[in-house]
């Protein structure tokens, strides 16, 4: 059973920092993507970053220069350091995991259930 579990979320005041963590299992991890997506209330579910199984990370504009994606392969774990946070990154964080196998042409695609990540003073 694949499990995506989220942890690191709450309360945190504008200009302040949190990491998030998604430890997963069930699969073998190093062969997946890890993203961390995110949905606000009445907005659609965006992508936040991204980093390959070998390491290469993507961001969104919005969060380029203030988030770090990292994961750690020993541990199965995907991380999101948020600095600067502002209060429009106020959502609910979801860790995904995703792989394509060419081979077979089949896509695997597993999320969590989330964490809420409220910025307010």
């Amino acid at each position: 059973q694949v499990q995506l579990v989220e942890s690191g979320g709450g309360l945190v005041q504008p200009g302040g920092s949190l990491r998030l963590s998604c430890a997963v299992s069930g699969i073998v991890f190093r062969n997946y993507a890890m993203g961390w997506y995110r949905q606000a209330p009445g907005n659609q579910r965006e992508l936040v970053a991204v980093i390959s199984s070998g390491g290469t990370t993507n961001y969104a504009d919005s969060v380029k220069g203030r988030f770090t994606i990292s994961r750690d392969n020993a541990r199965n774990t995907v991380y999101l350091q948020m600095t600067s946070v502002k209060p429009e990154d106020t959502a609910v964080y979801y860790c995904n995991a995703h792989l394509f196998v060419l081979a077979i042409k089949k896509e695997y695609d597993y999320w969590g259930q989330g964490t809420q990540v409220t910025v307010s003073s």
